[in-house]
C-alpha cells in the first residue's frame, strides 16, 4: 500500500491535544483514548489474540503498547511486515507519531496474504 493519505483517518478526525501538552508522550494514560486493535491470521497467531484494547494518544503509542503487551520475536516479526490499517485507510508510509487516536478507533495488522 504506497501514497500519502490526508491528515484526517476518518469522519470527524481531529486533533487530540491537550493543552499545555509538548508532545503524545507527555499526556496522561488516562487522558489517552482507548482503541481497539485487531490481529489477522500470522498477527493474531503471533499475538494468540484475535483483538485487545488499548490506550494511545497516536499510533505510535499504540504500537509501543502492544509491543510491551506481546514481548516475543516472532511477534515484532511478523508485526515488522504487516500492513496497518485505521479504521478503514491504510497507513502506508506515515509516520505513526503523526496519526492521531481517536475514542474507539479500530487499528488492525494485516500481514501480507498469498493468492488472490
Amino acid at each position: 500500500m504506497s501514497g500519502a493519505l490526508p491528515q484526517e483517518h476518518g469522519p470527524g478526525a481531529r486533533d487530540h491535544a491537550i493543552p499545555g501538552a509538548k508532545s503524545a508522550r507527555e499526556v496522561p494514560a488516562a487522558a489517552a483514548p482507548v482503541v481497539s486493535v485487531r490481529y489477522w491470521a500470522a498477527a493474531r497467531s503471533a499475538a494468540g489474540i484475535d483483538g485487545e484494547s488499548v490506550a494511545g494518544t497516536t499510533l505510535a503509542d499504540v504500537l509501543a503498547a502492544v509491543h510491551a503487551k506481546h514481548p516475543e520475536r516472532r511477534f515484532a516479526d511478523v508485526v515488522a511486515i504487516c500492513s496497518v490499517v485505521v479504521g478503514d485507510r491504510p497507513v502506508g508510509s506515515r509516520d505513526p507519531a503523526e496519526i492521531s487516536m481517536a475514542p474507539g478507533d479500530t487499528v488492525a495488522f494485516l500481514p501480507p496474504f498469498a493468492g488472490g
